[in-house]
């Protein structure tokens, strides 16, 4: 049988959890009606789908295409999905139709974006058949493409889901969490708008 003494003790050591519970909890689920739900508040949309919990991604030793540059591919930086927020798309290197689609939406989107877009960049994980250089060089100056062929690679693209990629764009935070995926066949203008109330929200990145 405990005493009023030790009660008390566990008490006083629960407090501080207790006030950090109480402080949290409407903020956790807010955040998870509007993200992990199909309702929404009145004047709200969202057009994503939230990944949760959040997968953080630490890239193994990719190769960087540049396609600019005969000979001028090299090591990407090992923090190169962090410091921004990433739209990235997974795809083979020839890039097929639902690919060039996607890199193209993924393009207008970041462009549409306006004085925002230098807080993104765009990023092309590459699965095969690595790489239609004239075509990413022309239609995708900036675009980062990292080869994450063969072994190099596997454990990074486990991280993402694996259903629908040929029409999937990913959201990545500036400290490298997969949060969200959009659908490129969906309306662009919902992931633009999407995108300005995340960045404006968002303090980091």
């Amino acid at each position: 049988m405990s005493t009023p003494a030790r009660g008390g003790a566990r008490f006083k050591r629960a407090l501080p959890l207790l006030v950090l519970l109480a402080f949290f909890a409407p903020l956790l689920v807010s955040f998870l009606i509007y993200y992990g739900s199909d309702w929404r508040p009145a004047g709200r949309t969202n057009h994503g789908t939230l990944i949760l919990p959040p997968r953080p991604l630490q890239p193994p030793s990719l190769v960087r295409i540049d396609a600019d540059a005969p000979g001028g591919d090299g090591p990407a930086a090992a923090d190169v999905l962090s410091g921004k927020w990433s739209l990235l798309y997974i795809g083979a290197g020839d890039c097929d139709a639902d690919c060039r689609r996607t890199l193209y939406f993924m393009r207008q989107t970041h462009l549409g974006l306006g004085n925002l877009s230098p807080r993104l960049q765009r990023v092309f994980l590459v699965t095969e058949r690595c790489c239609d250089r004239a075509f990413l060089a022309r239609e995708h100056p900036g675009l980062i493409t990292l080869d994450a062929q063969g072994a190099a690679g596997t454990q990074l693209l486990a991280q993402f889901p694996a259903d629908r990629r040929a029409t999937t764009i990913f959201i990545v935070d500036p400290r490298a969490n997969l949060m969200m995926r959009y659908d490129a066949d969906a309306d662009p203008k919902g992931l633009r708008d999407d995108l300005k109330k995340l960045l404006s929200l968002s303090h980091i990145g």
